[in-house]
């Protein structure tokens, strides 16, 4: 079963699921289900901070190793309806991750996200960890940004003012929350050096991921 909530064995559907030494364990029957459970990556930050031109150059740099998605893609009317940090828009992010992890490749996530966010949900528990690299910059040069897009995006003023608030939180925020983001400011920087970093941060990651697998395995 590529959903994780589902219990292949009884077709249970777990509402929180529960990991129990790298196997999930389905609370009606018992059966206990190995799976991939890997590091998700959110590649983060306020609109216009330079996910959506960073994304695709990773994308083609790393095409062999990782999987980069588009968080918007999914954000439609019955999962934009949602409140209080949109939920059920980010489990259904989180449950996708986890099916795309399956195939051994770990999913970059490009989309505003903060670990509030993501870290209460049950589906959280299909993950080794979540890591949030921030793309960043300076308040007049977000918004400058911001007003060039299309109209269709539909960045009016006010609009604007709530990215600029919530940029400005996140820079406050960000070494504080649990676990920490990463910031990373685009401000006066080239697009090849923001793919750089990002590359960087990808790997770093994924090469700690992988240590900490051996150093279990040596340890068993």
């Amino acid at each position: 079963m590529l959903d994780l909530k589902i219990c292949p064995a009884c077709g249970d559907r777990a509402r929180r699921p529960v990991v129990e030494e790298g196997r999930l364990v389905c609370a009606v029957c018992g059966h206990r289900a190995a799976f991939r459970r890997l590091p998700l990556l959110a590649l983060t930050g306020p609109s216009a901070g330079g996910k959506s031109t960073v994304g695709p150059e990773l994308a083609r740099r790393l095409a062999s190793e990782v999987v980069v998605l588009e968080q918007d893609v999914l954000w439609t009317g019955g999962l934009r309806d949602d409140v209080d940090g949109h939920p059920t828009f980010r489990s259904t992010w989180l449950r996708m991750a986890a099916m795309i992890h399956q195939s051994g490749r770990p999913v970059v996530l490009c989309g505003t996200v903060v670990p509030p966010e993501f870290e209460p949900l049950p589906e959280r528990m299909f993950f080794t960890d979540i890591h949030y690299l921030a793309l960043v910059a300076d308040p007049d040069v977000l918004a400058r940004r911001l007003r060039a897009r299309p109209a269709w995006r539909g960045w009016d003023e006010p609009r604007i003012a709530e990215m600029l608030e919530f940029a400005e939180w996140l820079r406050r925020e960000a070494a504080t929350m649990s676990p920490p983001v990463e910031l990373f400011d685009t401000t006066d920087v080239p697009l090849v050096e923001s793919v750089d970093h990002a590359e960087r941060w990808v790997r770093r990651v994924l090469a700690a991921h992988r240590d900490a697998e051996a150093a279990r395995s040596g340890a068993s």
